[in-house]
């Protein structure tokens, strides 16, 4: 039980990982629309370090996710993978300097508390 919330976890920091990863590369491509050729800025985009970074650390999640369902429950896995919710808020606000007001800190606090209640249940 023990070792399988412990590669939950992992899957969730490598998400969580990625996704900031993702944005940092992506802040640097710079915005995404209609007017600019979007094909080409997304293929431009798949070439920046970050956003590769990202992408492996989100296949590397999935692997490992896999080892998860194959171990556990999934109605009780899937709610942990949540935590990445909160990880991405507090990582977001002091790694990309993103605003996080009051209203995301208390939907992240209402996604703890759940992931909580979830976890009891295992």
């Amino acid at each position: 039980m023990a070792s399988d919330l412990l590669l939950i976890l992992i899957c969730v920091i490598l998400q969580s990982i990625g996704q900031l990863s993702l944005k940092h590369g992506m802040g640097a491509a710079g915005p995404i629309s209609s007017a600019s050729s979007p094909i080409r800025k997304v293929i431009f985009s798949f070439l920046n370090p970050f956003v590769l970074v990202g992408f492996l650390l989100f296949f590397g999640a999935s692997i490992l996710w896999l080892v998860v369902l194959s171990r556990v429950d999934v109605s009780w896995a899937f709610p942990m993978v949540s935590l990445s919710y909160v990880l991405v808020v507090i990582s977001s606000r002091f790694l990309l300097k993103e605003d996080a007001g009051p209203a995301r800190l208390v939907g992240t606090l209402v996604i703890c508390i759940g992931v909580f209640f979830v976890s009891l249940s295992g």
